[in-house]
């Protein structure tokens, strides 16, 4: 946007150096190209900040997604362990139940081998 302003106002002052003497319109024209390398400086100094947003947000997301991997391994690890600690204690359970069925069981033999 500023390149276009720049040109247009080198345009103007070409036209308006046109009109005016010889020695004027060589001072109209270095004024023209000074403000157009000025103008082109600025372009020049917004795309720069305009890449070092982009890089910083592109670092941001990295990090952010970096995290919710992190939280979503966590989450699952722990999960996954709840899941064992219940089948772990589900067996113990029924090892418990079979001992007392099997502790029964020799109970009911002695009695019917007395």
């Amino acid at each position: 946007m500023n390149a276009k302003i720049a040109l247009a106002a080198a345009l103007a002052a070409l036209v308006m150096a046109g009109c005016a003497k010889k020695e004027e319109a060589v001072e109209a024209t270095q004024e023209a190209a000074a403000d157009a390398a000025a103008a082109a400086g600025e372009a020049v100094d917004a795309a720069a900040d305009a890449a070092a947003a982009a890089g910083e947000a592109a670092t941001d997301a990295a990090a952010a997604a970096g995290e919710a991997a992190v939280d979503a391994a966590a989450d699952a690890t722990a999960a996954a362990g709840e899941v064992v600690g219940d089948a772990a204690a589900a067996a113990g359970d029924a090892a418990a139940a079979a001992g007392e069925a099997a502790q029964e069981a020799g109970q009911a033999v002695q009695e019917a081998t007395k």
